[in-house]
């Protein structure tokens, strides 16, 4: 099969996602590769995302709509993505952020070159109203999973798979908080190795004012990572994560 007959599955968890939704979706109609589907799955959500969804779909056939039964939280609904994704590259995306025209273009590109299953690319932070504040991050070559212990630097709304490379139910996310970075990091444990494409791909939304308990709450999650579903020792978890903490913290200032 040529290059530009492959198909990407794009998988957006959504839940209570109106507000940001629809721009969402006209990043992923503006790209430069077009042999995609788009799944939206709804995680019972309380305001009018899922008919937004259903609309889009009407707008364009490549857009399919799909709605949880209950509500299971983002890992259950990317889950259900990936169990219904036809295409053999699997890309993820949240409901609030927005991919650059050539994300997908440039990814496959490069996933080609390198013969690579598991890639991401740098990003931008930006704000509520999705304008870059010129604040990018940039990323390494490569990840392996000991530099990915002490680095989160793989962000979900770049990442992009090669089923062919990663059989398909390795990539479904285990149901922990923090379920990105714990695929991640099996992917990883599993001998597999992450290429960084060095280019700002993807706006993130970030909300203005994020809370100290926020911040505290990811402190947790990634500790909880570290001990109970990686299963590190103290001192080891504790030497980790310094090394992701000042990395985290360089990331925004």
């Amino acid at each position: 099969m040529r290059m530009e007959e492959q198909k990407v599955s794009i998988i957006v968890p959504v839940y209570n996602g109106a507000q940001f939704l629809e721009e969402t979706v006209a990043s992923v109609r503006r790209q430069t590769w077009q042999n995609w589907e788009l799944l939206l799955v709804d995680d019972c959500s309380k305001d009018q995302s899922y008919e937004i969804m259903k609309r889009l779909a009407e707008e364009d056939s490549r857009v399919v709509p799909l709605r949880q039964e209950r509500n299971g939280g983002a890992a259950r609904a990317r889950n259900r993505g990936v169990t219904e994704a036809t295409g053999n590259y699997i890309a993820f995306l949240d409901a609030d952020d927005l991919w650059m025209p050539d994300k997908l273009s440039r990814e496959m590109e490069f996933m080609d070159r390198t013969g690579a299953g598991f890639v991401f690319s740098g990003y931008e932070f930006a704000d509520e109203n999705g304008k870059g504040l010129g604040k990018v991050v940039r990323v390494p070559a490569t990840i392996n999973y000991r530099q990915a212990l002490q680095n989160t630097t793989i962000f979900t709304s770049t990442v992009l798979f090669h089923t062919d490379v990663i059989p398909k139910e390795l990539i479904r996310m285990p149901l922990v908080k923090s379920e990105d970075t714990a695929l991640w990091w099996k992917l990883l444990r599993k001998g597999y190795t992450a290429y960084g494409l060095n280019e700002n791909l993807v706006l993130y939304r970030r909300s203005a004012g994020t809370l100290s308990s926020d911040k505290l709450e990811a402190v947790r999650r990634i500790w909880y990572l570290y001990r109970k579903v990686e299963n590190l020792g103290l001192l080891y978890s504790a030497y980790n994560f310094v090394f992701y903490a000042i990395r985290a913290v360089l990331r925004r200032v």
